[in-house]
């Protein structure tokens, strides 16, 4: 990883490019509507070439879906680059990302769920803190949950110290390992972060706090997943653990023996020495914390705090 680096604040007035690096929108009608609302909000938008398209599973083929991306990283008029979706297709884009314009002009870059491995990849090869939030064709076009909205706004438009990031009153952390870490966070969607390892694209995970959510996954496959960052070293490595929401991850026959994913979420807690948290509001759920990936944090899992110990911005 490189030196962390981050992007400015987002400014009304600003230009915000829209692309669909992953699969297909299920309209073009929750792009316009997405567009509408960046714009009631004061911000232009630039919106790819391909953002709409369909090509098999993909919004676009490979090359198409790069070049929609690559060209918002090197248009110097485009503040933030905020992805329609997720689905599928990120990772296939990665050998093909402009990370050289990444550096050079560090933008804002939002998305959630398949959007994790660009995340992950342009914080290993660049050090950008991006951010893993709402996206224009999931929240933002039909009623954002105000919750939602102000959370991810606020980490993308304030250059002061964020502080704590909380989960909604009715929604408590649960403690599964006390105590405190301080680290970077990193991570995301559990299924991409492992689809990464072994990759060039995958960060080192050093003394990081690791977020983790999932949408679903049979039980068992959440802890094959789980017990394949254990076996790689990288549950050795981190200060803390939080799990988001896992959601619907259920077995698929529920009348044969298994364990529920709560109880393999506590299993691999136990098996640690840091800090584990359950719970957090983030996640495949339209009430939801904005997580700035990169940004410098700590965890009471004690006290069931998360706080940002700089700002994501500048």
């Amino acid at each position: 990883m490189a030196t962390i680096l981050k992007p400015p604040r987002l400014q009304q007035g600003d230009l915000i490019g829209v692309v669909s690096p992953a699969s297909a929108p299920s309209s073009s009608e929750k792009i316009q509507k997405g567009v509408r609302y960046l714009e009631s909000l004061g911000y232009r938008v630039k919106v790819g070439a391909h953002a709409a398209s369909v090509y098999g599973d993909f919004a676009g083929t490979d090359e198409e879906r790069a070049t929609d991306l690559n060209e918002m990283l090197n248009d110097r008029s485009v503040r933030a680059v905020f992805a329609v979706r997720g689905g599928y297709g990120t990772p296939r884009l990665l050998s093909l990302v402009d990370y050289r314009a990444v550096k050079r002009d560090p933008k804002i870059i939002v998305g959630y769920s398949d959007l994790t491995a660009l995340q992950l990849a342009l914080f290993r090869k660049t050090g950008l803190v991006t951010f893993s939030g709402p996206m224009v064709g999931v929240e933002m076009w039909d009623k954002i949950d105000p919750y939602t909205e102000e959370q991810f706004w606020r980490v993308v438009t304030s250059s002061k110290k964020i502080g704590l990031l909380p989960n909604p009153p009715e929604e408590q952390l649960t403690a599964l390992r006390g105590g405190r870490g301080t680290g970077r966070l990193l991570g995301g969607n559990l299924s991409l972060l492992v689809s990464l390892l072994g990759t060039p694209y995958a960060p080192l995970y050093k003394k990081s706090l690791l977020v983790l959510e999932e949408i679903d996954e049979a039980p068992f496959r959440v802890d094959r997943m789980l017990t394949q960052l254990r076996n790689a070293g990288i549950l050795a490595r981190i200060v803390g653990l939080l799990y988001g929401r896992f959601t619907n991850c259920v077995p698929k026959d529920p009348s044969q023996p298994h364990f529920t994913v709560e109880q393999v979420l506590s299993q691999c807690a136990e098996k640690l020495s840091v800090p584990a948290v359950s719970n957090l509001q983030y996640g495949h759920i339209p009430r939801k914390l904005t997580i700035p990936i990169g940004v410098k944090a700590r965890l009471d899992a004690t006290k069931r705090t998360l706080e940002l110990l700089e700002p994501a911005v500048l």
